[in-house]
């Protein structure tokens, strides 16, 4: 059997100090997924909104784990890519994820970059996760082609220090590869992703897609954001990959857990009563602390979909090969939720079964 591939150690196998720098990362990526919600999901609305342009609300199918979402991109939807890891990434992975002195966020690096707005005086502590500007900063930088890479400073030798290090960072894995790094791992192939022929090779890969919950005919953006939460099962730490989506319309987020994908949903004030009252809110509480905005009759919410793994998607206990068979789910919907507006502090995710409704 091949050596199993290295990935993250749970909370209980870590020394006290990489407890604490866990504690830390999860603390920070709390403040990150707010501020992502709030920039995919509620400024694109309101990009919309706008320019009097009616918003294309995700219908509850293109949710499911197999969907086909509708092949139009929405320029007023804002679209990213941002890896956030756990520890710092080694120089060893320069081949497929590009990282250079080149792309580093310098001020000698980025000023040149028309595109941005960034003013003379550069603050560069802004770059960092603890800084009061980080996330104008991060705003900025976002809509740069690319992927952005937030890590923890190697300089922070007694302390963990996250800072936006790089931008425009390419992912240079080949999807096939990409491909055969999961099909090796699930015990599908022993080594060659061609070892079964050319059909089972595509359908390995078409699998490749269906296990980070995407179809296969899948946009850049997100076609590099599952081949980089892939590759970074290299690392011996957790990592987060977010994508925004001008065609799925969507905040797709990749972690240690596995895929979620937020998006905006409208309920009847039909739909508010019955949310609310089945979870011991007053109505005006519940659209106070979840409603995002009013659209006609209806109320706009953020919807969460998390996934969760079949066992055709998991490694096999007995750690044989075993046969791939095309027709099986990899994933099913494994919480649906209603997720309170950022900064919202009290109140948590409310449980809302709609995709199969």
């Amino acid at each position: 059997m091949e050596k199993k591939l290295a990935f993250w150690s749970v909370r209980e196998e870590l020394s006290q100090a990489n407890r604490l720098r866990r504690s830390y990362y999860e603390l920070l990526r709390d403040e990150l997924d707010q501020f992502v919600i709030q920039h995919s999901l509620i400024d694109s609305y309101h990009n919309f909104i706008g320019k009097k342009l009616p918003y294309p609300f995700v219908e509850k199918r293109e949710l499911k784990p197999r969907a086909r979402i509708p092949d139009v991109e929405y320029e007023c939807q804002n679209t990213f890519l941002v890896i956030f890891i756990e520890d710092t990434l080694p120089a060893s992975h320069k081949k497929y994820i590009r990282f250079f002195d080149v792309n580093k966020t310098t001020k000698a690096n980025l000023l040149p970059f028309k595109a941005l707005p960034l003013s003379g005086k550069f603050d560069r502590n802004q770059k960092y996760l603890e800084s009061a500007h980080f996330f104008n900063f991060l705003r900025v930088l976002l809509p740069v082609d690319y992927a952005l890479l937030i890590q923890r400073d190697p300089a922070s030798k007694t302390r963990a220090r996250y800072d936006l290090s790089h931008f425009h960072v390419k992912i240079d894995w080949p999807i096939a590869e990409a491909a055969e790094n999961l099909a090796q791992s699930l015990r599908y192939i022993s080594k060659d992703l061609y070892e079964k022929g050319d059909k089972y090779a595509e359908d390995i890969q078409k699998k490749f897609f269906g296990y980070y919950g995407l179809p296969v005919m899948s946009g850049g953006r997100r076609t590099a954001a599952i081949v980089a939460a892939q590759y970074l099962k290299r690392l011996p730490c957790i990592s987060t990959v977010y994508a925004g989506s001008s065609e799925s319309r969507a905040l797709i987020r990749i972690s240690e857990r596995g895929t979620s994908k937020s998006v905006l949903m409208k309920l009847t004030e039909e739909e508010m009563k019955q949310t609310a009252e089945d979870n011991n809110l007053a109505l005006q509480t519940f659209k106070k602390n979840y409603m995002i905005s009013r659209n006609r009759k209806n109320g706009v919410f953020i919807f969460q979909a998390t996934y969760s793994f079949t066992n055709a998607a998991r490694s096999p206990d007995d750690g044989k090969l075993r046969e791939l068979i095309p027709d099986l789910y990899w994933l099913t919907v494994g919480g649906q939720h209603i997720l309170p507006k950022p900064g919202v502090w009290k109140y948590p995710p409310l449980s809302l079964n709609v995709i199969y409704s």
